[in-house]
């Protein structure tokens, strides 16, 4: 209140600012921000200049109110606003006797932080520009091309205006609170932390003032989700999207260089590391290797479809190479198919291997190491069950202090084979970061490997083999999911325990998509139970029943790219995914007419004794790419939801009364007859056709077919009817419980124009007016089977 009564106010330090001392004790004087290089003009001339109204810089001084004696913000060289209240009526107070700019007063800081805040939004301005010099549109010194300068003076005053009229911002909003709450009791209201909005105030203010497009009302960034780690957020979501490698070049990324692991933080530095990343950069070149790991136990799923791009983009980006490497360490679940369809994936998303490689390829190296690990007393043999080490509280093992000779005889007689399965295994002496002790490095299977037949009967874990296996092919970033980061201890710790080169793991979020699941327990089960044919369903989000339903690799691509990569665990709505489909899919199918329940229609006046042949183009937003041939004669085909007995408000398709056009033939039909069945089913239309050109205007146009092919089509919609299938909170019965049973449709009986017949599995088209639709692998030569791949943007409902 102090402003409105007359009294000269001193901004209030914020307490947040005090705490962490960015102002000092208001005891001490501290000198004025240096905003003007000229010497500060005396208090007598500016009241003057206030008194009469010719405020320097001021467009209508009019609009200033004369005081009779020097107002209390003349010593920061500004007027005093005229104000209105709510009814109207002009504020007629007088200033108070001139009080000068204090240095202790803490207002110069205040000035000066606004500044640094406000102004770290603009665009290219980055830290503070010196306010001594005008600013220009680009952030330099001096004058900017397409902008206006401002005189130091002139910033100098607009942010202390800022700062000055705090309190009135405070006031009215009190004022506004007792508004919005007539009749009830006062209440104490919490104190308004206008500080908080201050260096916002300051940078639009700023801007405005030198003509920039100020930050808090500009247009958000093209998204970018950036993988930090330094402490970046995420971009916003904007109209476009950098592409991939764009996010992954360079820089972008804040990763290390070849050769520089050291520099990474967390990084285990040793007496050898500096030798090895020598030998690392003479075998390398300093070129970027990454590698793409998967367990070839099943089939790969959209998450892996962001792990490829990553791993495989990023090397690509910076000029580098990337290994396709099986993780086959557990012959139980690895079966011959799961390795052939991996790598059919990774080449359609458009990804060639540099090499590839197996886990096992360095069996016996790994054996090796296992042995000279044991010499250096950082492993043991240990006799503890399964269950008794499972969790992150296990026992400790009772023979963890086994001596090394004894170690090496029973590790010995476990690869023999004289131990059983779960009777003896292998573990390394280290506590990981999520407080599991001592991992398990080899354990006893009695299962012939794919690869290596019986020649092992001890196979090692994945922790023990990753590090190794990256170590082994020089990998210069290991890119892995997030739950891997408590594997990153065990990561270094194993490569330095032998002295060999140490790579830098990585972590990224993964993806997950809602209404489905991708895990591949759950998938078998709904494999088992008929739920789906198999891995490749068209209604699962695994890889290759992606591309048995239509999806193209670019518009899986694009999606990864536009997710980004980020650190967090990224879950995307399917539409989301769906919509990078139809803009591909938009540039790349053909058109074709196709009709899903026909509704015969008899043209009685046809024009011609014979079929016409009408002239499709294949895409009607470019003629130039062609055009296919669809005959046109006296009976056709339409959609039985294209026509209605009675007219509703708002319908404009086929109706007695109501013509419509045809689709490229050029003519426009109209009911003159319609024929039921016994039931009152509506079975034909005997109509009659007009030229378009002169027939009046009908209100839409509807598609047809004639002499079409008989096809199968498939339509597909979500699986499960919740978006967290897995929550038990959500779906209290369990995944399986959830199953949409209207997930799959099929159309027997569905009608197609002959432009289709010499199609090939997996070719793709737009059928206008339906969606765009894949043929699938069980098509024979005599008849074609379509999956849906998306429906068309527009409500397929939409009359």
């Amino acid at each position: 209140m102090g402003l409105l009564m007359g009294e000269c106010w001193a901004p209030r330090r914020p307490p947040a600012l005090l705490a962490a001392g960015r102002f000092p004790d208001p005891t001490l004087q501290m000198a004025p921000l240096p905003l003007d290089p000229a010497p500060r003009a005396s208090p007598a001339p500016r009241a003057a200049l206030a008194a009469s109204g010719a405020v320097p810089g001021t467009a209508h001084p009019a609009r200033w109110r004369h005081p009779t004696t020097v107002p209390a913000w003349a010593g920061l060289g500004m007027p005093v606003p005229c104000t209105r209240d709510p009814g109207g009526i002009p504020e007629t107070r007088t200033a108070p006797s001139h009080r000068p700019w204090r240095p202790g007063s803490g207002q110069g800081l205040l000035v000066r932080e606004a500044l640094r805040e406000g102004l770290a939004e603009v665009p290219g301005a980055g830290s503070c520009p010196s306010p001594t010099m005008p600013l220009c549109p680009q952030g330099r010194r001096g004058a900017g091309s397409g902008g206006r300068t401002a005189r130091p003076s002139r910033t100098k005053w607009t942010c202390r205006c800022c700062i000055c009229w705090a309190p009135r911002q405070k006031l009215t909003w009190k004022r506004n609170q007792r508004l919005r709450r007539p009749g009830r009791p006062r209440r104490r209201s919490r104190r308004w932390p206008w500080w908080r909005t201050l260096p916002r105030t300051v940078s639009t203010r700023v801007c405005s003032l030198q003509r920039w497009e100020s930050p808090v009302f500009r247009k958000t960034a093209p998204l970018s989700h950036t993988l930090s780690f330094s402490g970046e957020k995420r971009g916003e979501a904007g109209t476009e999207t950098r592409s991939l490698l764009e996010q992954l070049r360079g820089e972008a990324l804040k990763f290390h260089k070849p050769g520089e692991n050291y520099k990474t933080e967390g990084y285990v530095v040793t007496p050898n590391t500096m030798a090895l990343l020598k030998q690392h950069l003479a075998v390398t070149g300093g070129q970027v290797r990454t590698r793409f790991p998967p367990e070839p136990n099943g089939i790969l799923h959209i998450g892996h479809a962001k792990a490829i791009n990553f791993n495989f983009g990023y090397a690509k980006a910076n000029g580098g190479v990337c290994f396709l490497r099986y993780d086959d360490t557990n012959p139980e679940k690895e079966e011959e198919k799961y390795f052939t369809a991996i790598r059919d994936m990774v080449e359609w998303l458009g990804y060639q291997p540099f090499a590839v490689t197996h886990a096992s390829d360095y069996f016996d190296q790994l054996y090796t190491w296992a042995l000279e690990l044991i010499r250096r007393g950082q492993a043991y043999v240990c006799h503890q069950k399964v269950e008794e080490i499972k969790g992150h509280n296990p026992p400790p093992s009772p023979w963890r202090d086994r001596p090394v000779e004894e170690s090496l005889l029973l590790f010995e007689d476990m690869r023999k084979g004289k131990f059983g399965e779960g009777e003896a295994t292998l573990r390394m002496k280290l506590v990981m970061e999520d407080g599991k002790m001592d991992p398990v490095a080899y354990r006893v299977k009695f299962t012939p490997h794919h690869r290596t037949g019986d020649k092992w009967c001890i196979y090692p874990t994945y922790d023990y083999t990753h590090c190794l296996c990256d170590s082994i092919e020089h990998i210069t970033h290991s890119l892995c999911t997030k739950e891997f980061q408590a594997r990153r201890s065990s990561y270094f710790w194993l490569c330095n325990a032998l002295d060999v080169y140490c790579p830098v793991q990585w972590e990224y979020g993964r993806l997950n998509l809602l209404y489905t699941v991708v895990s591949k327990r759950k998938i078998i089960r709904l494999v088992e139970t008929g739920a789906v044919r198999d891995w490749d369903d068209p209604r699962l989000f695994t890889l290759t029943a992606l591309r048995r339903r239509g999806f193209p690799p670019e518009a899986i691509n694009n999606f990864c790219a536009r997710v980004g990569v980020t650190v967090a665990q990224t879950t995307m709505e399917p539409h989301l995914l769906e919509a990078c489909v139809r803009e591909v899919l938009n540039e790349q199918a053909p058109r074709a007419l196709a009709v899903l329940e026909p509704l015969k229609v008899t043209i009685t006046n046809f024009p011609a004794p014979k079929a016409l042949d009408v002239l499709v183009p294949n895409f009607p937003a470019d003629e130039t790419r062609g055009f296919h041939k669809v005959p046109f004669q006296h009976t056709i085909y339409i959609e039985e939801t294209d026509f209605r007995e009675e007219m509703d408000k708002g319908y404009k398709r086929l109706a007695p009364g109501q013509p419509v056009g045809l689709r490229h033939a050029g003519y426009v039909i109209a009911v003159q007859n319609i024929i039921k069945n016994a039931s009152g089913r509506v079975i034909e239309l005997e109509v009659t056709c007009t030229k378009s050109d002169v027939a009046d205007k009908p209100k839409a146009f509807i598609h047809w077919v004639s002499e079409p092919l008989v096809c199968e089509v498939r339509l597909y919609e979500r699986l499960f009817l919740h978006k967290n299938p897995e929550d038990p909170a959500e779906v209290p019965g369990g995944f399986l419980s959830d199953l949409n049973p209207d997930s799959l449709r099929v159309v027997d009986n569905a009608l197609v124009d002959r432009s289709v017949l010499s199609a090939r599995p997996f070719s793709k088209f737009q059928f206008e007016r339906l969606g765009y639709f894949s043929v699938d692998p069980d098509s024979t030569e005599r008849k074609l089977v379509f999956n849906r791949t998306v429906t068309l943007k527009e409500d397929p409902g939409k009359a």
